[in-house]
């Protein structure tokens, strides 16, 4: 049972628990039927005759994998589901195969002794606006034509740009006109577009309402599973144009290619062609290139019958001449006369009734929220929703966009500029990491902090790795990355495990390739780790159950050495448990203690350790048993 407590997770016993988990899977974004990969464009826009049964893998490949997984020791799983997965027929027509699917997938890794939570996964509303998510029909319910995005300039998506696909391009959607329209609506309809009805329902009510039944049909078809802890509220949102200051400028923090701005956007949305900025990244940051022209050729962004909605609500207008004029430059930062903040305006009231709908069907269930990435999150009040985990995503920014590793270069993500050599930037990342955790107790109340993604593409330097074998910057960054989160003692879940990932395709998603197993990578059927990636870093030791506080914990990968140091806790009931890889420790470990007994099963890959009640700290090392050092020194 987990539980959460001073900021920590707990279980029963009164002992902190260290969640070490991953996200499974990758490809669930997309359907397996008709193959959703999306550098495929056959069916694409036949949206509503899709199934997404077998994300995040066939049923009769769930042993399988589930072995694998609780081998490598990550034992809580952040479980992707999409919206589109269980509604995409059309709104209230719900996929019963898929939730049957779902449940038995579920039922399975409990069987395992996983724990997991639900995440609705979305990245830039849906697939038909670049990412993942939401059925194609929530555009059609509000008058876009999905078909037209493209020409238009609403959003660029992998099924019609086509290969090659330019590399982390697709969060700039969030940017263009699809994505920021539809989030806005979702979040702010009520007092941004109050004229938008969808069959008489405003709009705000009509995409919240089919969005939380959805996720309560999967609570629903999961109720009773103890495996179950909980359910994150949406991952990653966006505010759309919400808080906008002026729509002649570029929004968000990504720009890459052909950057419209707002009004550009709505303007391109009906037709009306643009000379756009042009962005590029190096690694001084994101700079304009140029500019390129945008003629969408007599297509609209609106389905016929439809105005723009931004237009019909006065942000802009056409003169008797027939030229376009921006109106209210700042129309998405003010509701009578009160400047809006979106995380407390609209993130925080959604995520409150998305928890209590879900406490209707399971009243047990914590509920993990998300801010946009890389901004604060909203300051939870008492009379908020309780039992409220932080699940902020962390990555290591030059690594994921160059798809390169050097030892000497980070990213600090909050002071926005370059940390140069290993020792800084090492403490640049847990200082990052330990700051989403002070955010989380100060902002929502105390709340523990689980990290819900962060990982590395393993297709660096143009996928040599797939060509040499030779997988040493892949270890290398994996390494950086999770030492970081050793550093600051939090709770993840890594991003991800694909299990139909492929070289050439990867995880089957805008070209992404981040899986820790590849059936590429697999020469041994028989052997459970063959297909894993950079294994040698992710495989480590860890104090899955803690009778008392973690102070410290250090893995040096080259020497296999593991030390974990805590302070007791006299109220905790049960004895320290550690993981002890059996992919580390081959020919079994030497455990030195500060004090107290220990017991050690490798067939169960787990070290049991009773302090005694004479200090308060306490420290447990292990080492390969073919190490001869002495070990009764710390």
């Amino acid at each position: 049972m987990l539980r959460i407590e001073n900021g920590q997770f707990k279980d029963e016993f009164g002992r902190t628990r260290m969640l070490r988990g991953v996200n499974l899977g990758g490809s669930s974004k997309v359907p397996t039927t008709p193959d959703g990969a999306t550098w495929r464009k056959e069916g694409f826009f036949d949206h509503r005759n899709v199934s997404f049964i077998g994300r995040p893998f066939p049923l009769a490949e769930a042993d399988e994998h589930f072995t694998r997984l609780r081998a490598w020791g990550l034992t809580f799983l952040r479980f992707l589901v999409t919206w589109e997965a269980v509604e995409h027929a059309g709104p209230g027509i719900f996929n019963q195969a898929y939730l049957d699917y779902l449940a038995a997938v579920i039922e399975k890794a409990g069987e395992y002794g996983f724990e997991l939570l639900i995440d609705p996964h979305q990245d830039t509303w849906s697939r038909f606006s670049g990412g993942d998510g939401a059925p194609g029909w929530t555009f059609e319910a509000v008058g876009l034509d999905l078909t037209a995005f493209e020409a238009t300039g609403g959003a660029i998506t992998h099924q019609v740009h086509g290969d090659p696909f330019p590399r982390m391009i697709w969060p700039t959607n969030n940017n263009k006109l699809a994505a920021a329209t539809i989030f806005t609506l979702f979040f702010g309809g009520n007092d941004f577009a109050p004229l938008t009805k969808v069959a008489g329902e405003p709009v705000q009510e009509y995409l919240q309402r089919h969005y939380i039944a959805a996720m309560q049909q999967v609570a629903s078809h999961l109720m009773g599973m103890a495996q179950v802890v909980g359910y994150d509220t949406l991952n990653e949102p966006s505010s759309g144009y919400i808080g906008v200051t002026d729509l002649n400028n570029p929004i968000g923090q990504m720009q890459m290619g052909t950057s419209p701005t707002p009004f550009q956007s709505m303007l391109l949305g009906e037709s009306m062609p643009q000379e756009v900025d042009v962005w590029k990244i190096g690694l001084a940051g994101m700079r304009r290139s140029g500019r390129r022209r945008i003629d969408p050729a007599g297509r609209r962004a609106w389905l016929p019958g439809y105005a723009c909605i931004w237009q019909e609500h006065g942000v802009w207008g056409v003169d008797a001449s027939g030229s376009p004029h921006l109106l209210c430059a700042d129309y998405f930062t003010r509701v009578n006369g009160k400047q809006v903040d979106f995380n407390n305006d609209y993130l925080r009231p959604f995520a409150n009734r998305y928890a209590s709908a879900i406490r209707q069907v399971d009243p047990g269930a914590l509920i993990f929220v998300e801010s946009i990435p890389h901004h604060a999150l909203p300051e939870w009040q008492v009379t908020d929703a309780e039992r409220i985990i932080s699940a902020p995503h962390w990555y290591d920014a030059t690594v994921m966009m160059f798809k390169d590793f050097n030892p000497w270069l980070g990213y600090d993500i909050r002071a926005g500029k370059l940390k140069v050599g290993p020792w800084a930037v090492q403490r640049s990342f847990a200082q990052q990491i330990q700051q989403l955790q002070i955010q989380a107790r100060q902002k929502l109340r105390d709340a523990p902090t689980l990290i819900g993604e962060f990982g590395i593409p393993f297709d660096l330097q143009g996928k040599r790795a797939f060509r040499d074998g030779n997988f040493t910057k892949q270890e290398q960054a994996m390494e950086r990355n999770l030492s970081a989160m050793d550093d600051a003692l939090v709770s993840w879940t890594l991003w991800n495990y694909t299990a139909d990932n492929t070289n050439e395709r990867g995880d089957l998603w805008n070209d992404e390739d981040y899986s820790i197993f590849s059936r590429d990578q697999q020469t041994d059927k028989q052997d459970i780790n063959s297909g894993g990636r950079a294994l040698r870093a992710l495989v480590r030791p860890y104090p899955t159950h803690s009778a008392g506080d973690p102070l410290r914990i250090q893995f040096d990968i080259l020497r296999r050495d593991f030390k974990f140091t805590f302070r007791h806790d006299p109220q905790a009931a049960a004895p320290t448990e550690i993981f002890v890889p059996c992919y580390q420790y081959p020919q079994g470990c030497q455990v030195a203690v500060s004090d107290g007994a220990w017991d050690l099963d490798m067939g169960r890959q787990k070290l049991v350790y009773r302090h005694s009640l004479e200090r308060e700290e306490h420290w447990v090392r292990l080492r390969p048993a073919f190490d001869r050092q002495k070990t009764d020194k710390a």
